[in-house]
């Protein structure tokens, strides 16, 4: 279900996902993030890297009770403190959302699927 947003031009339609690759692109401006990952279960003990193009795969929209929620699923750089960058990318998240499409993020959920060494 699109947010509708009501001005005195019209009417604004907002999907999950535009929200999601909006967030996406928030997420992967953040130092220590190698990528996102696939939602899906990991396949052999590997989680599946994505690429830009693919950027809301990785992200997971839902909406309770009134309150927006985004779960970002990601691999982190090694060597880097993942609750430092897990903190970063929720501060860059909301920030970018109420900034971009006026969004209050309620909750944004940080699932580490992985760690690489950056290249």
């Amino acid at each position: 279900m699109p947010l509708q947003f009501n001005t005195e031009l019209g009417n604004v339609f907002v999907t999950d996902n535009v929200i999601s690759v909006i967030a996406g692109s928030a997420a992967m401006e953040c130092f220590g993030l190698v990528g996102m990952a696939s939602r899906k279960q990991l396949k052999d003990g590997i989680a599946e890297l994505l690429g830009r193009e693919n950027l809301s795969r990785g992200v997971e929209v839902r909406r309770e009770n009134e309150q927006l929620h985004i779960d970002l699923y990601i691999i982190v750089s090694y060597g880097t403190k993942i609750s430092e960058v897990a903190h970063n990318i929720q501060s860059k998240v909301k920030y970018v959302l109420n900034d971009v499409v006026g969004l209050q993020a309620d909750q944004v959920h940080i699932f580490v699927q992985g760690v690489r060494v950056s290249r």
